[in-house]
């Protein structure tokens, strides 16, 4: 396949959530067609794509099929099969590639790799037995964070360490999967930095924000953080840092803690558009989606510059889903729905994003009364 995709070319997206959805919304003002694979009926990405596959990710006759129809193939989240991708990648090009998944989707991995880039994470060890989390406590100190070292996403597989009396119950929750016990960052604030590469190396990043979460679920994204310029250009660098080293085509998000004393240490990474960056779509000329399908395509990538400060808020569930029609009435609450038709606790259904002048973000009075009906006391109260 030529690269830059000439326009009417089809993206090929594994995955049929909203971040697929949201990136084949991008790639059709691009001039591009998109056909997801996926396992569920009436995706939110089927629902706005010219064509959908139905099937297993590991499939091989199913993923074959899925190459045959498409120029170029992405993912939309991270619990893939690396296997699946790896034969899609020999038959059409995979950005980001298979290695990029391999890191992100193992912490005992993604760690090591940061640490290897010079990126500094809180401490952490690999265990699998209960000698072994005892050494590690031991080594680490109390608090901590036990996590599987894969497939955890929203607060699952891990449990908080506070005392010596957690850890039996802790390791017995999460046994016998690989594990991982990581030191517990008395964190002053959650940020994050969307970065874009292209295929000729060419790098951009979006400004750190702020991201504030409930029950584990990424809840109020306020762009930008409110850094001192000199932590904002020290979570870019380390963005771009990351994006270097793992040779990234297309966009990767990484999570930061902001320590009490000013340090930034890295979390994780996501190598795809991210939650933390939808209000890219809205406060900025090229948002995440629009960078990352340029960046798959081979087309230039622009600046990652805002226009304007934003307050991002999910809908999460029954109760936030049920905000709808107030939010549609109220002036100046731009509305993102997901196409999801049932409304599960948990389940992120929509966000809606508030525009703010360029350096006029609001303080925390101001933040909930711009999300008028979409504001709670939890999504601007960071303690």
């Amino acid at each position: 396949m030529n690269f830059p995709l000439p326009p009417n070319s089809t993206i090929g997206i594994v995955g049929g959530g909203q971040l697929g959805r949201m990136s084949a919304m991008a790639a059709a003002r691009l001039g591009y067609r998109c056909h997801i694979l996926t396992q569920e009926e009436d995706s939110p990405a089927a629902q706005v794509a010219a064509g959908t596959t139905i099937g297993d990710y590991e499939h091989p006759a199913t993923l074959r099929a899925f190459a045959d129809a498409v120029d170029v193939i992405t993912f939309e989240f991270e619990n893939v099969s690396v296997e699946g991708l790896d034969l899609l990648a020999s038959l059409k090009p995979v950005r980001p590639s298979p290695a990029v998944l391999r890191v992100s989707q193992d912490r005992i991995v993604e760690k090591s790799f940061l640490n290897s880039a010079g990126v500094a994470t809180a401490p952490w060890r690999r265990l699998s037995t209960m000698a072994e989390l005892e050494a590690a406590v031991a080594e680490i100190g109390l608090p901590a964070v036990l996590k599987t070292t894969r497939l955890g996403y929203d607060g699952k597989g891990q449990a908080m360490l506070r005392r010596p009396e957690d850890l039996a119950p802790g390791f017995a929750t999460l046994y016998p999967k690989p594990l991982i016990l990581e030191g517990f960052v008395d964190f002053a604030m959650e940020i994050s930095v969307v970065v874009a590469r292209g295929t000729d190396g060419t790098t951009t990043a979006f400004d750190a924000v702020e991201n504030r979460h409930r029950h584990h679920i990424l809840d109020l994204t306020l762009a930008p953080a409110r850094l001192s310029e000199e932590a904002a250009e020290q979570a870019r660098v380390i963005a771009v840092r990351v994006a270097q080293a793992v040779d990234l085509v297309g966009v990767l998000a990484v999570e930061m803690f902001v320590d009490r004393a000013g340090r930034i240490v890295a979390n994780e990474i996501a190598p795809r558009p991210h939650n933390s960056g939808h209000w890219t779509i809205d406060a900025c000329p090229a948002s995440q989606f629009e960078l990352h399908i340029r960046a798959i395509a081979g087309l230039p990538l622009p600046p990652a510059t805002r226009h304007s400060d934003a307050v991002m808020k999910n809908l999460v569930g029954p109760e936030e889903a049920a905000l709808w029609p107030e939010i549609l009435a109220t002036p100046g609450l731009i509305p993102h729905l997901y196409g999801k038709t049932e409304a599960r606790p948990g389940r992120k259904m929509g966000h809606v994003t508030r525009l703010f002048p360029k350096g006029a973000l609001p303080g925390e009075f101001g933040v909930t009364a711009a999300l008028g009906p979409a504001a709670s006391r939890e999504a601007v109260d960071p303690t």
